[in-house]
């Protein structure tokens, strides 16, 4: 995983030791303008070389330094980070790890500290507190059970907390530095001031990092990779991600990026022609739009387990994009050599083992944003441009890169469709026109309430089941449908957004009236966990 050239001399790496917020420090840091790196703790130490890190943070973690096998930085580390003047800052289990490495003893503390504690500067001119006073006090988030109880030689501590355990240590000569809390959660209110001060001020990094220079140099990489002759494909989704990877690579490459944009007859009301306009239009992508509808839902008939559904559409999707690549290679003349895909950094960071699982380190992409699983007669290589960025700078480059703020600002739509949005058979009646129209009632009052960029996800679910209901003075047995809609960060967790009840009442009431078919109208109310986003 190579960063920009132009960024490797001022890189902040963080090795990974398993806390749930290690890459959050990430976000938090690329923030200030600083490029950061995670990678797993338990690295080579030839693969911390090759990043050339002018400062390394190591994360938090589960583990305890005791326990037999924990992970820890390479032999050599010390050593490397020392010659080369490495500033180093542990974080929680990063901490004890410092202490214990470097002579000091770590112990089961006798209170142990989770939650929102206070802790107070021990030592005038501590450079972790940018020379805080004696008696300065903050509230920070703690989460351990082991404390630093010696320090090796040359440490200070700089800060304890009110039960008196260690909070934040420093050894300025060696330049090796340790907070006990976690600075990067909001919970720690200065914790970000913290980290700011301790990048710029102590370890001098430059804060130069800029989205223009992340779209520059991957243009360069993509020159570089793809010969003159050589010829690119990508199956854009409609998403996010493929729409951005795609216009890069054609900012780089030109005619020679080959789209295929596959109708599966499980799209939203009027997707195709939204999403293709957008591609032809806004963005002047060169795209083939493949109606396989028939094909795909032929398949399905009958079909009502949702794993088979899965199965399903991405067979058939496999075999659609197979078909699109032969065409290309006649009309060519020679084969595709590449495959774009929107892989996106927590793609790369969730397919790595976690360290202390005694599983090898790698890179491996999830099978998921393989385009599933592609047939292996075709041999592509990946260009997968977007593979050091978080979605939320994904958003950023799209922006410079022209792509329309409303297809940017879309909530996330399953690869499956509305197959995972209607339990049982999608072919069954008319349940896929029915969604549709539900769900564009939807999706419309939430974005005319002005409350669309407030929600992670919204859709609508046709539900089987039959209900009665009485429309137009008479007694009809119909069909009821489901509105889910939640707020989340990074959809791992989520909760049910809260409605104005007028919002609801309205809604429901132009769904019934609007949508023939439908004569009950039900409001999912579940976080995740214990349920999932979609139904299926």
């Amino acid at each position: 995983m190579e960063p920009p050239k132009t960024l490797k001399s001022n890189i902040v790496l963080i090795l990974d030791y398993g806390s749930q917020y290690t890459h959050l420090i990430t976000r938090r840091i690329r923030t200030l303008s600083i490029f950061s790196l995670c990678i797993s703790g338990t690295s080579s130490l030839k693969t911390i070389t090759d990043l050339n890190p002018s400062v390394i943070i190591l994360s938090g973690g589960p583990h305890s330094v005791h326990t037999p096998n924990s992970p820890s930085f390479p032999d050599g580390f010390v050593e490397y980070v020392e010659k080369n003047g490495i500033f180093v800052l542990g974080i929680c289990y990063g901490l004890q790890l410092i202490v214990q490495k470097l002579g000091g003893a770590v112990a089961v503390g006798e209170k142990q500290e989770y939650g929102k504690m206070v802790i107070e500067v021990v030592k005038d001119c501590g450079e972790l507190f940018g020379g805080g006073c004696v008696g300065e006090k903050q509230v920070v988030w703690m989460s351990h059970g082991d404390e630093a109880v010696s320090l090796p030689d040359g440490f200070e501590v700089v800060a304890r907390s009110e039960q008196g355990a260690v909070a934040a240590v420093e050894n300025k000569c060696r330049r090796f530095y340790g907070l006990q809390y976690h600075p990067e959660v909001t919970h720690s209110p200065k914790g970000m001031e913290t980290l700011r001060h301790f990048l710029l001020d102590v370890c001098g990094v430059e804060a130069g990092w800029k989205m223009e220079d992340v779209m520059e140099e991957e243009i360069k990489v993509i020159r570089g990779m793809v010969g003159p002759q050589d010829h690119v494909i990508c199956a854009l989704s409609g998403g996010v991600d493929s729409t951005v990877a795609a216009t890069l690579v054609h900012k780089a490459i030109g005619e020679r990026l080959h789209c295929i944009f596959v109708d599966n007859g499980l799209l939203r009301c009027k997707e195709q022609e939204r999403v293709m306009e957008t591609f032809e239009k806004d963005l002047h992508l060169p795209v083939t739009c493949v109606d396989a509808s028939v094909r795909f839902l032929s398949e399905l008939k009958g079909v009502t387990d949702p794993e088979k559904k899965r199965k399903i559409i991405g067979k058939e999707f496999i075999a659609v994009f197979d078909a699109f690549a032969h065409d290309l290679e006649k009309k060519l003349g020679r084969k595709p050599t590449y495959l774009v895909q929107g892989t996106l950094y927590p793609d790369v960071i969730e397919s790595c083992p976690p360290p202390g699982s005694g599983k090898t380190h790698s890179h491996t992409i999830k099978s998921h944003h393989n385009v599933g699983g592609l047939p292996k007669d075709m041999k592509l290589k990946l260009i997968e441009p977007l593979k050091l960025l978080f979605k939320d700078e994904v958003r950023e480059l799209g922006k410079i890169l022209d792509v329309p703020v409303s297809f940017l600002k879309r909530h996330p739509f399953p690869g499956p469709g509305l197959a995972v949005r209607i339990p049982g058979d999608v072919t069954q009646g008319n349940a896929l026109d029915i969604l549709r129209q539900v769900d564009e009632i939807f999706i419309q009052a939430i974005k005319d309430a002005g409350i669309y960029d407030e929600i992670w996800q919204a859709f609508a679910v046709f539900l089987p089941v039959k209900t009665t209901g009485v429309q137009g003075d008479q007694r009809t047995h119909s069909n009821a449908v489901a509105l889910r809609a939640v707020t989340s960060h990074d959809g791992m967790t989520a909760d049910w957004y809260y409605f104005e009840h007028k919002f609801l009442d309205d809604v429901s009431r132009k769904i019934c009236n609007s949508v023939r078919g439908v004569n009950r109208v039900c409001l999912d109310i579940t976080s995740k966990p214990p349920s999932t986003i979609e139904w299926e």
